[in-house]
């Protein structure tokens, strides 16, 4: 029986996976979580960026990927502590700290951060399905609205068989690569070095790709996700069962997001190596699956379509989950759960389909690098409440950030938000646009009267 209170966020996963008492099974038994934060840190929109950034600029923005991810560590790790410590997910959390605009608007821009997500994981998936199959895409679509459910249906014989599905999907997505690197030639000197060397070729394009790989890896919706899911765990809730709870977590986040890394950096490796050499800048999918059939044979293309779909689908069950947990946690609305996950499927789907409709299915790595560059925008307004809470002594007790947390995290919020500032002028620099220079003026004031709105809306 499930001890889920009311308006818990998935409280038909909330407190379902026991604990076995010392051992390895009890330190297996935590983990799980954050292998499904993982997918959204190697899903297509990832792709897109990557392959992007390796065909056109080699191995230079892969620092931008460690980074990254060192960064993504740093607050899912907070998310963790969150979750544990107050038994709210960040959503939740949000709507009991915020006023009502305040939190409205929090959830306004969040729905618009998990349907940017959405949309690459669903034009990913069908994109993959054509490769593979030669399913047109909008039927492929279509089809990721099916058996998404279907997998998520799954969850009725325990949330552990959801994390098998996705930790068989995040390992045939590695295996997939591990090949594809093997036979592709790259240059490893060059990788490592540019790995731990940061340099931007320029503060134009490679800017823009810069803050889509960022988007792409500190994804907005998994610090929602990750917030909810730690408390499926039947932990102690006292103060050396916390702790424990933590450190098990931490060590969860820390080995999955690191695989992460692994598949984001191979992407970009593999583009750096197979098709910068060529002078060919990947503007589709497809054609990157054209070129490595050509360069390196039918096997590494057909790894390329399996890793595409995997990452597709595990990426579209976790955005599908994270949907309901920001819808609960924010509107307290409670529905059937097939209904939660319908809506938050077809707020993806649709504006997908009128995209393949518009575009002809052609420059999907121009609409997946989009689609992460408007994560990029809108993840300070994650970040900055994620901080806040975690940093207040009322919500956290002795579980509060120290000061060396709290100036880093609303260093990060502060540097992202500088950063879009900037991509925006350059932008508007390189169309020589009037209009483009007052919607940077204008970025810049909203965001800086957001923040005051939160402070004040707390």
């Amino acid at each position: 029986m499930n001890d889920a209170p009311a308006h818990q966020s998935l409280p038909e996963a909330f407190r379902t996976v026991g604990i076995p008492t010392g051992g390895w099974r009890k330190t297996l038994a935590f983990f799980g979580p954050a292998l499904l934060v993982s997918v959204g840190y190697m899903d297509p929109g990832n792709w897109g960026t990557d392959l992007k950034g390796g065909s056109q600029y080699g191995y230079t923005l892969l620092w931008v990927i460690l980074f990254s991810n060192l960064m993504a560590q740093f607050l899912q790790v907070l998310c963790v502590r969150l979750g544990l410590v107050t038994g709210m997910d960040l959503a939740r959390a949000c709507r009991q700290t915020y006023k009502k605009p305040a939190a409205y608007a929090l959830w306004l821009l969040t729905e618009i951060a998990i349907i940017a997500t959405d949309l690459a994981e669903v034009l990913g998936s069908a994109v993959a399905l054509n490769l593979l199959f030669g399913i047109p895409l909008t039927w492929g679509v279509v089809i990721t609205a099916v058996d998404v459910l279907l997998l998520l249906g799954f969850m009725r014989f325990g949330f552990r068989k959801i994390e098998a599905i996705i930790g068989t999907m995040v390992a045939t997505i590695g295996l997939c690569f591990a090949y594809q690197l093997f036979v592709s030639g790259a240059d490893w000197g060059a990788a490592l070095t540019a790995m731990v060397t940061p340099r931007m070729p320029n503060m134009g394009e490679a800017l823009i790709i810069a803050l889509g790989i960022l988007g792409a890896t500190v994804m907005p919706h998994n610090l929602y996700l990750h917030s909810a899911i730690v408390q499926s765990r039947k932990n102690s809730s006292d103060e050396a069962g916390l702790r424990e709870a933590i450190k098990y977590n931490t060590w969860d986040t820390v080995l999955a997001l690191s695989a992460a890394f692994f598949v984001n950096a191979a992407i970009l490796i593999l583009a750096a190596s197979v098709f910068h050499p060529q002078g060919r800048v990947v503007e589709d999918l497809q054609e990157g699956h054209q070129l490595l059939t050509g360069a390196l044979g039918g096997g590494a293309a057909a790894a390329f379509a399996i890793a595409l779909l995997c990452s597709g689908q595990s990426s579209t069950i976790t955005g599908t989950l994270a949907g309901q947990v920001v819808m609960e946690g924010f509107l307290e609305i409670r529905v059937k759960p097939w209904i939660r996950r319908l809506v938050t499927r077809l707020l993806a789907i649709i504006p997908a389909l009128i995209v393949i409709q518009a575009t002809g299915g052609t420059k999907t790595v121009e609409l997946l690098v989009l689609s992460q560059v408007i994560l990029s925008l809108q993840l300070p307004f994650a970040i900055l409440p994620l901080v806040m809470i975690t940093s207040s002594k009322k919500a956290m007790g002795i579980f509060a950030n120290a000061r060396w947390a709290q100036v880093l995290g609303y260093g990060m919020a502060i540097g992202i938000s500088g950063l879009n500032i900037y991509m925006l002028y350059a932008v508007a620099q390189e169309h020589q646009a009037l209009p483009l220079y007052y919607g940077v003026i204008a970025f810049a004031l909203g965001y800086a009267g957001w923040v005051k709105f939160l402070y004040k809306g707390a």
